[in-house]
């Protein structure tokens, strides 16, 4: 199954435009290929404009509208059936909805997909990608040593699969070294956060000189922006005011408002420490007034921070003192919260593998022990579902029946007859979807649930028929196959007696053929 549709190039266009902080254009962008995907059918398109969406959005700091797009992603995912796709996006929603407060939803989404992501089987880019969402998601929540354990499984894939490709993942482990770093250089543990803001800074040295070396260094100012950053808590106060001086302005015209936030803490820690603290609390407070678009958590956090140092550095008094022990505490509980973060996410993950386990033993209850296929049991469920009109239309049934399946069971024995079963099942299930169900109706009779119209279902059915006839099963084997179409006003019965019927008419005009 392909993973974009035909008009893949406008999606891509869309995320690299908000990679490159150019995201009122990528959101215009996606309105105007979203209309022209839709016009030509390309729903895989569709859907992954809604992914560039959610990063444009929160790129702007407009979390609702990022939430928005991300949960009708999700929605999208889970129905096409793509369980990589759909743990990249609770990553992704995980992490907005930690910005906004919703700590069991985003803790609940994170053990959702880690369960995933630990049961792929393809360690890929595409995995490579979930995983990094994931990890972003365990950064925001300010799980550290959990994210660096994420980060340190991305190097290792990526040195696999292409060990010169500079990953996104690499930026996204220097923010966290960052933040981790000015955190504990809050509580009080120096040496610590400079391990941390070291590793920081060089990650950023080395895509910044990539970059200015290909002469696109415009395109990474908010690396810039974090190195400055790293390098005025180190001490390095020069080299931090000449990277910042020359990009602050270019950050914001360009509406990156987290290098921006980043680029107005570097310059109040130097004029703080140059002893300017009118000039710092301007620097400081500009920062805070870009807080309400995309800020984060930890940024509010240490920009109140360096405003309560400085107020307790310049003013002296004892309630300035007072207001910056106080702020250093809240930074400690906060820090302490995280303690409450990993119970919630180990709470979560239990939640998870208990619905694993519930999930795992009502399958056993509808599956056929001999083909894998689903059983009686759910094609009476499948039935009821008719009925009530649950399932998504176009609904289309296919009866399949293998000829002269007894004359194989008398000639040949048993066994070689449950193997022709067994390799039956497995071509039903290698034409159906993930939304398409196959199931062991009674003996030698399969029904395929599909969703598709006639059409289609009888263009599938076909393709059942052929590549049965054409496998080496030993022996003669073919099979005949009835398709009908799920109609405004039909019970489930009335299907499939209409399936029946055509598959009686498949058998009396010689076997080895469909009839719809």
């Amino acid at each position: 199954m392909t993973v974009h549709g035909p008009l893949k190039a406008l999606s891509l266009r869309v995320h690299e435009l908000t990679q490159t902080g150019r995201c009122r254009e990528a959101l215009a962008a996606a309105d105007a290929y979203a209309a022209f995907a839709r016009a030509v059918g390309d729903e895989k398109t569709i859907t992954y404009l809604y992914q560039g969406r959610m990063y444009a959005h929160e790129g702007l700091g407009q979390v609702a509208d990022a939430i928005a797009a991300g949960e009708e992603l999700l929605r999208r995912h889970r129905k096409a059936g793509n369980p990589l796709n759909e743990a990249k996006t609770l990553s992704d929603l995980a992490s907005l909805y930690v910005l906004t407060g919703r700590l069991v939803e985003a803790m609940r989404n994170l053990a959702r997909a880690g369960r995933m992501l630990d049961r792929w089987p393809k360690r890929d880019i595409n995995y490579a990608s979930a995983l990094g969402s994931y990890g972003t998601a365990v950064h925001t929540a300010e799980l550290c040593e959990a994210a660096r354990a994420v980060y340190d499984r991305l190097a290792e894939i990526w040195a696999s699969l292409r060990p010169d490709f500079a990953s996104g993942d690499q930026l996204a482990y220097m923010v966290m070294l960052l933040v981790w770093g000015i955190r504990l250089d809050q509580l009080g543990q120096p040496m610590e956060a400079a391990r941390r803001l070291h590793a920081s800074a060089a990650i950023a040295e080395r895509w910044i000189a990539s970059y200015t070396e290909r002469g696109a260094a415009d395109q990474i100012l908010d690396v810039v922006a974090n190195r400055a950053l790293a390098l005025a808590k180190l001490g390095d106060l020069d080299q931090a005011r000449k990277l910042t001086e020359d990009i602050v302005l270019a950050l914001r015209a360009k509406e990156d408002y987290h290098g921006s936030r980043l680029a107005h803490l570097t310059l109040g820690v130097v004029r703080r420490t140059e002893g300017d603290f009118t000039a710092a609390r301007r620097e400081f407070l500009a920062a805070e007034q870009l807080l309400p678009f995309g800020g984060r958590p930890d940024e509010k956090q240490t920009i109140r921070y360096e405003l309560a140092a400085l107020a307790a550095e310049a003013s002296g008094t004892q309630e300035a003192r007072d207001l910056f022990e106080t702020v250093r505490e809240q930074a400690e509980q906060l820090w302490q919260l995280r303690l409450q973060r990993v119970a919630m996410l180990r709470q979560a993950q239990q939640g998870e593998e208990l619905e694993t386990e519930r999930v795992r033993t009502e399958l056993a209850l509808i599956r056929d022990p001999l083909t894998g296929l689903g059983n009686r049991r759910q094609f009476d469920q499948l039935m009821a579902s008719i009925d009530a009109g649950t399932l998504p239309d176009p609904t289309a049934l296919l009866l399949v029946d293998i000829d002269k399946f007894k004359a194989i069971n008398d000639t040949y024995s048993h066994s070689v007859g449950d193997q022709v079963l067994r390799t039956v099942a497995g071509i039903l299930l290698e034409h159906c979807r993930t939304e398409d169900i196959a199931i062991r109706y009674a003996g030698d009779e399969f029904t395929v649930f599909l969703h598709a119209d006639l059409t289609a279902a009888t263009q599938v059915a076909e393709r059942i028929r052929g590549v049965v006839r054409t496998t080496d099963f030993g022996l003669p084997v073919s099979v005949s196959i009835g398709v009908a179409l799920l109609r405004p006003g039909m019970a489930a019965t009335d299907l499939f007696h209409a399936a029946d019927h055509h598959l009686y008419e498949a058998k009396r005009r010689g076997r080895d053929r469909i009839a719809a």
